[in-house]
């Protein structure tokens, strides 16, 4: 199919409605026009059609710079339905639910650390267990899990493994009151016992990264963020339970179209009314993975504050949540569409949140200039600290990019690109590379991923993020 692009602005470009008859609203594209070209190498655009034509769709389906193809939906699509008439897709949201970034703050200089910092990402390796299908240091039983699953945060905090603060800093605290455990399978929970505070693999990590520079001085001071701080990411999400649920409700949304005659334009985007037993129920359990998988990222920080306390002493050792926001997930917003309030279920699948100064979901510290939105960069390459807009909220949901994306895949990667030499490579360039598997670094390496800088630069040149920090990495703690 011959894809015709019709351009709105410099950064935005639309499928219209008219493209394809099934279509309900125009499909839109944030990009450059040199990175055209490779968005239409792929299915990205096929299936942003497709997302297009889903019952319920308001306003747009939208794709970011860092597009390409998914499961379903493209990744790094956003698509707000109807609450009241439209459905909900688990290609919508992803196999892994609430992958997301947490960013902490320390209080140490680059100056200070940066003789220290292989002992510390040593250390960070032996705390935190990664890999596919790694066990955690805690082990769940059934009740503990139940509570993990219904109250993310809330669990974590009664339990010790959170300062008092923390969830202040989450999307939506931490917890989804929308979960319901009874909703997640017994083989998912199975997935999940032992993976609490795993990072997993992939292009999951933990990354000790200084702040190299500072685009706004004024937002950046509300964040707490200055240059030359020692900063860590932690990149990763629901793990084996989140696949567990997303598995188990497309197999049940494909029967629900077969037995309901649903014309699907591609069996991947199974969908069902979210009123019907299965999209309620699908909506449930999705909300449960995402409290794990903040739950994940909250025990995470505290092996990482453990780690920074063997090395540096009790007393030098303040870590702080700035944010932690999730990049593939559903959530029930309220949006103005044609001047009318609507409540629609926003799917962002590798789409970050990001709601401008004033939004009531803020923590109320950034409230006066809105929601900070973390952007991980490929390995060995920048991350960025983003502000909310409110073009975003007009254009795009309050929603941006979620990263790089990827240029080749995983199979190309390991095939063209040697670990032993991006190794050296990183290492020559001041950046430690602390990694089980060396396969997977070939998968993750630099050369596999769009520019961030390009990416980050279209969203910012668009208006629906602005930078406000460019994070440099020092060591990268890899599955």
């Amino acid at each position: 199919m011959n894809i015709e692009l019709v351009q709105i602005s410099e950064y935005l470009w639309e499928i219209p409605k008219t493209t394809r008859k099934d279509m309900l609203v125009p499909a839109r594209i944030f990009a450059s026009i040199d990175m055209l070209s490779h968005i239409k190498s792929d299915k990205s655009l096929q299936q942003l059609i497709n997302v297009a034509s889903l019952p319920g769709i308001v306003h747009s389906a939208v794709v970011m710079p860092d597009v390409h193809e998914g499961y379903g939906f493209p990744i790094g699509a956003v698509a707000a339905i109807d609450y009241e008439l439209g459905i909900i897709s688990p290609g919508g949201i992803g196999y892994d639910i609430n992958c997301g970034v947490r960013l902490l703050k320390t209080n140490f200089h680059n100056n200070h650390i940066i003789k220290h910092i292989e002992k510390i990402g040593k250390e960070l390796y032996n705390m935190i267990p990664s890999g596919v299908g790694k066990s955690g240091k805690i082990k769940l039983n059934q009740k503990e899990l139940d509570a993990v699953l219904n109250t993310g945060v809330e669990w974590a905090v009664k339990e010790g493994f959170a300062d008092k603060s923390d969830s202040e800093f989450i999307e939506s605290s931490g917890s989804l009151k929308s979960a319901d455990a009874d909703k997640v399978s017994k083989q998912a929970k199975e997935r999940g016992f032992d993976q609490l505070g795993t990072m997993g693999a992939g292009n999951h990590f933990v990354e000790i990264d200084k702040v190299e520079k500072i685009f706004n001085k004024k937002v950046a001071e509300v964040f707490g963020i200055f240059e030359g701080q020692i900063v860590i990411q932690i990149h990763t999400g629901s793990r084996g339970l989140g696949h567990q649920v997303a598995t188990d409700y497309i197999k049940l949304m494909l029967q629900y179209a077969a037995q309901n005659k649903l014309t699907l334009p591609d069996r991947e985007l199974s969908y069902a009314p979210i009123h019907s037993d299965v999209g309620k129920n699908y909506f449930a359990a999705m909300s449960a993975s995402a409290n794990f998988a903040w739950a994940n990222r909250q025990l995470i920080t505290w092996q990482i504050r453990e780690a920074w306390k063997n090395v540096f002493g009790k007393n030098n050792s303040k870590i702080e949540v700035l944010y932690d926001v999730a990049h593939n997930i559903a959530k029930i917003e309220e949006h103005t569409i044609n001047n009318f309030k609507k409540k629609l279920i926003v799917h962002r699948k590798g789409a970050t949140r990001a709601f401008p100064a004033h939004h009531p979901e803020i923590p109320l510290k950034y409230r006066d200039v809105g929601q900070p939105v973390l952007i991980p960069g490929s390995m060995g390459t920048s991350s960025y600290i983003l502000v909310g807009s409110d073009k975003a909220l007009i254009e795009s949901f309050g929603s941006t990019c979620h990263g790089a994306g990827r240029m080749l895949s995983r199979t190309k990667a390991r095939k063209s690109l040697d670990p032993h030499k991006l190794i050296k490579e990183l290492k020559n360039r001041g950046i430690d590379i602390i990694t089980g598997s060396l396969k997977g670094l070939s998968e993750e390496a630099p050369e596999a991923y769009k520019s961030i800088n390009s990416v980050v630069d279209i969203v910012h040149n668009a208006g629906i993020a602005e930078k406000i920090a460019q994070l440099k990495p020092l060591a990268v703690i890899k599955g």
